[in-house]
């Protein structure tokens, strides 16, 4: 069946902070010019919100340049930061760092700890009453190009299809989207994304990007455990000083609090599993007493790029742009992006809306890596551009030097440190320690399917596997021979799993499992796992998460 089509201004493709910052942005342009333009978005989650995941704590800044009157409009900002606690972990004590000895990036006064599925949410209240088309359950699949090669657009995903890829009794064509501008904000490790790094070579000349996994909780306490706008971030156990990650316990607002832990995908020990070190967390003194006597409410996990600047590949190309965690803006040292990828998206805006304006098309951008270098946000990500090269020496030493780069030199030190892949660490199974976990206990500790069940994911079965593998024997041949197949462990949702048969050990993957964390694709160590979009609509349906 041939492919039905609509022509807009500007197409953004992600319903995250990034692209509804982006296309509230045109359209309050758009208003301010007493001009039209047609801004599309869509988003591959049932709704605005379904797939977002983070911490969060949320620095205001460009929220505020985005909508100055956030607070009269109802933001759901609604926890102030009051006290930020910082601890060095033991297997049984704590030491806390005074703040007074703490970089600027770690002080947290005059943010709030947010819910950010449910700032998402709001975002795309206001940009629908701005005029903005936005159509959630709409899956990028297909990147179109023009007769000059330039980006015109995506193609939604086919629904209805079997697994074997043919039409099913159910199959509806996805439809074609074109547009004078496409803005990709999939988030980290988008799967368009990737392929525009590819085809128009953005990564030549940067470093690879590196990444975590975060792996997150919601809870409610009884409340003489909450103590609202409490922010406490951990580091030390229960990693050893040679693997990056560290942990953090956000109290909001109606005794609810958010506990998560990270682990950098550039770990060694193929023994590892990040899901089983947060359940261990967990059970450390100074983290089970804000949980014991709660409930767990909801689970889920994300890859987050960690980069920073170094790790930034060219953010246009004929036809579009990358921004927020598609292209990487995150800035770890602050723990935080959603600031990052709302002020990435107001930029790309203006150079979009410029070029509209001009009637210009499918040029590059130049305007908006421009204006993204004269901005707050590269000064902001040039100051802390070494902290995941200072913390790959270790947990201490990375930590002195990262202290003395930022309480001595303000981060103007004149050298920038650089990053490589994660993907190429693992060390070989037999030359590594097994970790012995605890089993789950079912009250403070969980297992990963019961976790699975709190976000809510559902995939129909009957469609084409959308984690795919480039070459079928590898799993078997290397990573399972090799690393004692890594992908059981690495993934947060139970997706991978080896079966013993007849005629041997099988891969099998568990495709309605998958959270969308991305950290197969990342992680693989052969990079044989290709993360591609499922049907619409379909993956976690995270409660402001």
């Amino acid at each position: 069946m041939e492919r039905e089509s609509m022509e807009f201004d500007v197409l953004i493709v992600g319903g995250g902070p990034a692209g509804l910052a982006a296309a509230i942005r045109l359209k309050q342009l758009a208003e301010e010019k007493g001009s039209e333009l047609s801004v599309c978005l869509i988003e591959k989650g049932a709704e605005i919100g379904a797939h977002i995941l983070s911490g969060a704590v949320m620095d205001p800044r460009a929220l505020g340049e985005l909508f100055p009157d956030w607070r009269e409009r109802g933001a759901p900002l609604n926890t102030e930061v009051t006290e930020d606690r910082v601890l060095f972990l033991s297997e049984t004590g704590a030491h806390r760092v005074p703040n007074a000895l703490l970089p600027d990036s770690f002080h947290n006064e005059g943010n709030y700890i947010v819910r950010l599925g449910n700032v998402a949410k709001w975002l795309g209240e206001q940009a629908e009453a701005l005029g903005v088309e936005v159509y959630p359950g709409f899956a990028g699949a297909e990147i179109l190009y023009d007769e000059n090669g330039a980006v015109k657009g995506v193609a939604t995903g086919d629904m209805g299809l079997t697994r074997e890829g043919e039409p099913g009794p159910n199959y509806q064509p996805g439809m074609e989207l074109h547009a004078k501008y496409t803005l990709f904000a999939e988030g980290c490790r988008g799967h368009l994304g990737k392929q525009l790094e590819a085809r128009f070579k953005l990564r030549e000349g940067v470093d690879p990007q590196t990444y975590g996994i975060g792996i997150k909780e919601l809870w409610e306490v009884p409340a003489e455990r909450h103590e609202p706008g409490l922010v406490v971030h951990t580091a030390g156990w229960p990693m050893d000083n040679a693997t990056y990650g560290g942990g953090f316990v956000y109290h909001l607002e109606d005794n609810l609090v958010a506990v998560g832990f990270v682990v950098g995908l550039n770990y060694a020990n193929p023994h590892l599993s990040p899901f089983e070190e947060m359940q261990r967390y967990k059970n450390h003194p100074e983290i089970r007493k804000y949980l014991e006597g709660g409930k767990r409410l909801a689970y889920g996990a994300r890859a987050i790029t960690a980069g920073g600047l170094q790790s930034l590949p060219k953010l246009v190309f004929p036809g579009g742009a990358l921004i927020g965690d598609d292209a990487g803006f995150l800035n770890a040292a602050r723990i935080k992006g959603s600031h990052a990828a709302i002020k990435s998206g107001m930029l790309a805006a203006d150079a979009a809306f410029e070029a509209v304006g001009a009637a210009r098309e499918r040029d590059e951008l130049a305007a908006f890596p421009a204006a993204f270098r004269g901005s707050w946000l590269h000064d902001e990500l040039h100051k802390t551009r070494n902290f995941k090269p200072y913390m790959k020496k270790g947990l201490y030493l990375g930590s002195l030097l990262f202290g003395i780069d930022q309480k001595l030199f303000g981060g103007k030190l004149p050298w920038t440190l650089h990053n490589t892949a994660d993907h190429d660490k693992l060390r070989p199974a037999a030359e590594c320690a097994r970790i012995a976990y605890p089993k789950p206990d079912g009250v403070l500790t969980f297992d990963r399917l019961s976790s699975v069940f709190l976000s809510n994911t559902n995939h129909e079965e009957e469609q084409p596997c959308h984690l795919r593998l480039k070459d079928a024997s590898v799993p078997i041949a290397i990573n399972l021979a090799k690393y004692d197949a890594p992908e059981q462990r690495y993934c947060p949702a139970g997706v991978y799993e080896i079966v013993e048969e007849q005629g041997g050990p099988r891969l099998q993957i568990n495709a309605q499992n998958c959270v969308h964390c991305k950290t197969c694709d990342i992680k693989d160590p052969t990079q044989n796992i290709d993360w591609v979009v499922p049907q619409g609509g379909e993956g976690p349906i995270y409660q402001g998460m």
